[in-house]
């Protein structure tokens, strides 16, 4: 075993390891992981993210079921259109991404670019989310809840089933603002509902890739187990740090990643 492929699995241990340390933004790791250390093309890593991502999410949402702490009328609300979305995604439209999406000149957008820069980008939004990250003020949220109102979760739900759908991350720092400023749900309780709704459309979108990429299921396999074993020594770890600067300082280090990935792709 090279040491680069030792570095990616310990960077399978570290993605649990964030996750369970800080609740969320382990996952946003998975894809350069695969992609820079363990040399698999975008399209199969967030493919194989997906996998990663929903698997680990299940454990987290196995513990939150036990607690009673997960809303599943609006997780079913929110889950339903996220699911088909990111479905549709990884069935339909990644395989039917040109090679080549456009060029200008001698700049050629392939597919494989236009992944990975739209991953960098939702890595500078996910590490700035972590850096303002507060106690969502109690004036933001809505006063009244009516059936308008699933408009606007379905809405968002297509959304963020788009975007792991492409980039194969589960969007939980998208989900847990809009559960609580739209749905009223308390913080703790968003993050538990949105953790079980990661989970289903994760592994229902890494459905959509069965027909489409040949799966190196021992490799997937062992790689998802080393990250869940991180997630339970974060969790362990956690009872003894302070999350809050941790969460602080990975949305930092989030941030340089994706200036990283910006500048290898382009440069």
């Amino acid at each position: 075993m090279e040491l680069i492929e030792i570095l990616g699995y310990i960077g399978a241990l570290i993605v649990g390891l964030v996750l369970g340390l800080i609740g969320g933004g382990g996952s946003i790791l998975t894809v350069p992981i695969l992609v820079y250390f363990l040399g698999f093309s975008p399209i199969v890593a967030t493919g194989y993210s997906l996998f990663v991502v929903g698997s680990t999410a299940l454990v987290g949402t196995i513990r939150n079921i036990k607690k009673n702490t997960i809303d599943f009328k609006t997780a079913i609300v929110f889950a339903i259109p996220s699911i088909i979305t990111v479905f549709m995604v990884r069935s339909l439209v990644i395989p039917n991404l040109p090679e080549v999406i456009f060029s200008i000149g001698n700049f050629k957008l392939t597919n494989s670019l236009f992944i990975m820069l739209l991953f960098a980008i939702i890595m500078l939004l996910a590490g700035w989310s972590m850096i303002k990250s507060k106690t969502i003020n109690s004036d933001n949220v809505i006063k009244t809840f009516d059936n308008t109102h699933y408009f606007a979760i379905g809405t968002q739900a297509i959304g963020i089933g788009a975007l792991a759908g492409l980039v194969g991350a589960g969007g939980g720092f998208l989900i847990v603002p809009a559960l609580v400023l739209l749905v009223k749900l308390p913080i703790k309780k968003a993050i538990s509902t949105s953790l079980f709704i990661i989970a289903i459309q994760s592994l229902i979108g890494f459905l959509g890739d069965l027909k489409t990429l040949q799966i190196d299921w021992q490799f997937l396999i062992t790689f998802t187990g080393i990250s869940i074993a991180g997630i339970f020594i974060g969790l362990a770890l956690s009872k003894k740090i302070s999350a809050k600067g941790l969460k602080r300082g990975f949305g930092y280090f989030t941030i340089f990643m994706a200036i990283y990935i910006i500048f290898k792709e382009l440069f």
